[in-house]
């Protein structure tokens, strides 16, 4: 049988019970490549979550994918929050690890005095030669502590910085570079990015901006691929992971495919998660578009 290179989400959340699509792809193991987890959903050392996390481990290779790391925060990495990452790395021995270029905590002069404070939303960075400094630098931090290098996704925004000196490609580019960290391409972030931006701008070509985008990628730098739903909600569409891929996405899924290579994908899909047959059925259109390609 021929393998199948996607993966999906595996949900649990702290230590509560595991979704039922988690439940029955732990009971029925399917053929997929990889199961992904948010990191701080399995930081605590035991209970229910990283029972499962460990059963996942021992059936498939594990992607271990973060939202706290707050690679471009100013205010640097929270230590606790990395020592934990770093011991759950140990544990788990992952495929990948990877996070947001996103910032999330800064200092707050509040009536009590400074305190440092967490956004709880992954809020975009921008795009200047001080705020790579800082990602730079926080990067090479995380991967000298885990002693591996790790991959950094691009953002759904929905504000943007005025005065960025340099596009999103040329910012992860050079990130890359400096650092040796690899790129985790959302694909589904790219075309909300854009219709968000039609929605500002209605001459904006969807598109052709988001292959304009892949295509300023180089292949190397690409470590994996992340594909999702989103919800239109009017006055702005929401990166929500909670619903099919959309056909434009999938058509984008295929250029960067062309562009990329056989990329390991992830379908994420971490809120009304539906029965597990409806996450295999798109893991299984996404490995299609593989095979068609590379065979």
């Amino acid at each position: 049988m021929r393998k199948v290179r996607a993966g999906i989400f595996l949900n649990a959340a702290g230590n509560a019970s595991v979704s039922p699509a988690a439940a029955a792809g732990l009971q029925r193991q399917p053929a997929i490549g990889f199961l992904e987890v948010h990191s701080e959903n399995f930081f605590g050392d035991g209970g229910a979550a990283r029972q499962v996390l460990e059963q996942g481990r021992a059936l498939y290779p594990v992607s271990l994918h973060g939202v706290g790391l707050s690679l471009g925060s100013a205010a640097g990495i929270d230590p606790w929050h990395l020592e934990r990452l770093h011991r759950l790395v140990n544990r788990i021995q992952p495929a990948r690890v990877s996070d947001h270029a996103c910032f999330a905590r800064g200092a707050w002069r509040g009536p009590q005095g400074p305190a440092m404070v967490h956004a709880a939303d992954l809020l975009p960075v921008p795009f200047s030669d001080e705020a790579l400094a800082v990602m730079v630098a926080n990067v090479q931090q995380v991967q000298k502590k885990l002693g591996r290098s790790i991959a950094v996704e691009n953002l759904s925004a929905y504000v943007v910085w005025v005065g960025d000196t340099m596009d999103e490609p040329a910012f992860l580019m050079a990130l890359a570079r400096r650092t040796g960290c690899s790129l985790l391409v959302d694909v589904n972030n790219l075309y909300v990015n854009a219709l968000n931006q039609q929605l500002r701008d209605a001459g904006v070509d969807v598109l052709q901006t988001c292959r304009d985008w892949l295509d300023a990628i180089p292949p190397q730098a690409v470590g994996e691929i992340h594909l999702a739903g989103h919800t239109h909600c009017g006055d702005i569409v929401i990166d929500d992971h909670g619903s099919t891929v959309h056909e434009d996405v999938w058509a984008l899924y295929d250029h960067a495919m062309q562009r990329f290579g056989a990329a390991p994908t992830l379908v994420e899909w971490d809120t009304d998660i539906p029965a597990l047959d409806l996450l295999l059925a798109q893991a299984r259109r996404a490995d299609g578009i593989a095979h068609t390609l590379y065979g």
